[in-house]
């Protein structure tokens, strides 16, 4: 690393867009509106907070402020994704919702460094988790694990079930 450049603590809009692009894609039909997207951002990269597979990224101390800085890049990262065609918006009754283009599948298969091999395996593993569980358990995991403040924080109602 250069002297004087600072890593992305919680990396930038391109890398939370491929994670976005990989959790629609594996999910797909499922959507999911930017609240869910945010908590599924963060678990995805920290499945062992789940007893699930190794995580990703490193426990650091103090992580649940994590989720006030991802909100913002994960939105970042799906507005550029949807510019280039791999994510789509749908307007519902129930708001704003993200699903994989067309073309996300064959982007996605085109990962294939270590960390894309490994980040597909813990998305597969992440939705499995939750598609037992139902759409409910995605909220309390994050209330229990993250805390209550961080997702009032986020929006001050419960994301719509069945998304």
């Amino acid at each position: 690393m250069t002297e004087g450049v600072q890593p992305d603590l919680f990396n930038g809009a391109l890398e939370t867009g491929v994670r976005s692009v990989v959790i629609l894609e594996t999910a797909y039909p499922r959507c999911f509106d930017l609240t869910q997207l945010t908590w599924l951002d963060h678990l995805v990269v920290h499945t062992a907070d789940l007893e699930g597979p190794e995580s990703l990224h490193p426990n650091v101390p103090q992580r649940n402020g994590e989720l006030l800085v991802r909100r913002s890049l994960v939105e970042q990262g799906l507005t550029l994704m949807q510019r280039l065609h791999l994510i789509e918006v749908k307007f519902t009754p129930q708001g704003i919702v993200y699903v994989a283009g067309e073309q996300a599948a064959p982007f996605v298969r085109l990962i294939r460094s270590q960390y894309g091999r490994t980040l597909k395996e813990r998305a597969k593993w992440l939705l499995a988790y939750f598609a037992d569980r139902g759409s409910d358990h995605l909220h309390e995991v994050i209330t229990q694990k993250i805390g209550r403040w961080a997702i009032e924080f986020q929006s001050d109602t419960k994301p719509a079930s069945g998304a």
